[in-house]
């Protein structure tokens, strides 16, 4: 079985923790939660594998003190969880639901009991269905909205809260959802997309600003990032590659630290962004004190026939995922050394979400998932090279806790270093659990 590289193997306090999101787990059934436009998107045939929802998940929301418990027995010493803005505010604005905000006051102070540091992300992809139903993020008043729902949570949780972020994974609720319309809300439409994108970025910034004002310190922001790399060697592959790489990995972090957009993407977007667009930058670079890469795998592009982006994914040679997604531990360590030269600089850095897909099937009520076991160990090394390269690596959190939603994939594509049965929910952690907790151990 592979082995784990040690704590004693990384920086002294570098922070080790585990991840994972209000829809995935908590229920969105229960607790007054009001609909979202995840609930809308899942209800239309085709869009979800089997129709399944977040309506029950792993049921978080009533077993949260247990999932707590083995995210400190793990050794872990910091859980990364996010608020649902529907939970809190089932209109998306207006009227609280005390229910819903004492659910997260109850869970941060038992983070706090179990010695663990709340990091908070302010929007896993949920948002409300009454404000979906005003355009969403295509609504540039999303920001204003979005700024009022953080006040709300900043004055309820802020005084206890480690870090927070504010919007997780940009590019997924922005491109995967508005061009591609493989997430909620479904469409495919490129002026949809380039406003999408743009209010996420200042809604970003907005949310910082408010966080700021309210007293909070730690801020940051979480961006996902693949290692895109031409299909071949060839010049047109090369230019869709750079292409699909401003696309996914530039966009959002040259808008961050600065205040631009990647020309090749502007080749797309400049007539569909909103008028004013460049003046919204003063927000948008609003200072960060750390910033955080999600990080799953690399992607093989090729030219393709049609309008702008004009891109194509083909198969790699790598071992796969059962989602399919080629294991490229290198381009992690590429990603963290380049964010550091490029854009980020002395700002510390942290993997906030590494993991991968597998079946996972419990036999004799065990699950020796040893392929997550090496992909983690893989990742982990990749982590140790950005640090000898001086990247200013902080920490690394494990996706995910525990088995769950896992979106267009229904509960299909497990991810949990904890088995979850989505019938009895039953937790039972997995071999990868237990060789973390090893490797964890002072």
């Amino acid at each position: 079985m592979t082995a784990l590289p040690p704590r004693s193997a990384f920086p002294p306090g570098f922070l080790f923790g585990a991840a994972t999101s209000s829809y995935q787990i908590e229920g969105h059934g229960f607790g007054g939660a009001g609909p979202t436009h995840w609930d809308t998107f899942a209800a239309t045939p085709g869009n979800v594998k089997g129709a399944e929802t977040g309506a029950r998940a792993c049921d978080h929301y009533h077993r949260w003190a247990e999932d707590l418990d083995l995210v400190a027995a793990a050794g872990f010493e910091s859980y990364r969880f996010s608020t649902s803005w529907a939970r809190v505010l089932p209109e998306g604005r207006g009227t609280v639901n005390a229910e819903g905000l004492d659910f997260y006051d109850r869970l941060v102070d038992g983070m706090l009991e179990r010695g663990l540091k709340p990091a908070l992300t302010l929007y896993h992809w949920e948002l409300p269905a009454a404000l979906a139903d005003l355009g969403g993020w295509r609504n540039r008043d999303v920001a204003q909205w979005f700024g009022d729902f953080t006040r709300i949570i900043a004055r309820r949780l802020g005084d206890r809260i480690w870090s927070t972020a504010p919007i997780n994974e940009p590019w997924c609720v922005g491109w995967l959802s508005h061009f591609l319309g493989l997430h909620a809300p479904g469409l495919r439409d490129i002026r949809a997309t380039a406003r999408a994108m743009h209010h996420l970025c200042l809604a970003h910034g907005t949310a910082i600003g408010v966080l700021r004002a309210e007293g909070l310190t730690n801020l940051g922001a979480v961006c996902n990032f693949e290692h895109a790399l031409p299909a071949s060697q060839s010049p047109e592959c090369e230019t869709a590659a750079k292409r699909y790489d401003a696309i996914f990995n530039r966009f959002f972090v040259e808008a961050m630290f600065l205040g631009r957009y990647p020309e090749e993407v502007l080749d797309g977007f400049a007539p569909h962004l909103p008028r004013g667009w460049e003046e919204d930058f003063a927000t948008i670079t609003a200072p960060l004190d750390w910033f955080g890469v999600n990080y799953y795998t690399a992607k093989r592009i090729a030219p393709a026939a049609g309008p702008w982006p004009g891109t194509a994914e083909r198969p790699g040679p790598l071992p796969k995922t059962a989602l399919g997604w080629e294991i490229c531990p290198e381009g992690l360590s590429h990603i963290l050394t380049r964010l550091h030269h490029d854009y980020t600089g002395a700002t510390p850095l942290y993997v906030t979400e590494n993991g991968m897909a597998a079946e996972d099937p419990l036999v004799h009520g065990l699950c020796i998932d040893e392929d997550r076991i090496a992909y983690l160990a893989a990742h982990l090394h990749a982590c140790r090279d950005a640090i000898a390269a001086g990247v200013p690596l902080s920490g690394y959190y494990a996706w995910s806790l525990l088995d769950n939603y896992e979106w267009a994939e229904g509960y299909e594509g497990r991810f949990g270093l904890v088995h979850v049965d989505f019938e009895s929910l039953q937790r039972t952690p997995k071999a990868s659990y237990h060789a973390l907790s090893k490797a964890l151990e002072r």
